[in-house]
């Protein structure tokens, strides 16, 4: 990752990790842009920050859920965009087998603040 695609994907992932650890739907949808799509571990499509929302809050209360990023690639493709590829480990404290995802965000500068405006979780085995 370059340095500056870096620090911007750091602080987005730092506040996703903390707030999937509370399950706090207000703390994760306020990270996405107004005109979000995201793709979670469901194949509905949630739109903007209240889908998000519906999406978090759809989950189920784990009592412990954390997430761990790894494989992370960034580059900044325009002044007010950096796009995003990692693999997340989701443990939930054997509440279900932990769960690794492949994910890609679009993050967009939105009214002065870094947004995800793009979210996609994938398999990580291969579909073909």
């Amino acid at each position: 990752m370059s340095n500056e695609a870096d620090a911007i994907v750091s602080a987005v992932i730092a506040k996703w990790c903390a707030g999937f650890a509370r399950l706090d739907a207000v703390a994760l949808s306020s990270l996405y842009s107004k005109n979000a799509f995201f793709f979670g571990s469901n194949p509905k499509l949630y739109r903007g920050r209240d889908g998000v929302a519906d999406y978090f809050n759809g989950l189920p209360r784990w009592r412990k859920p954390r997430a761990a990023f790894s494989e992370v690639s960034a580059v900044r493709a325009s002044p007010d965009l950096v796009n995003m590829a990692a693999t997340i480990s989701f443990d939930l404290a054997g509440e279900r087998p932990a769960l690794v995802v492949k994910m890609s965000w679009v993050l967009i500068r939105e009214d002065g603040e870094w947004k995800i405006v793009n979210h996609h979780a994938s398999s990580q085995a291969p579909l073909i």
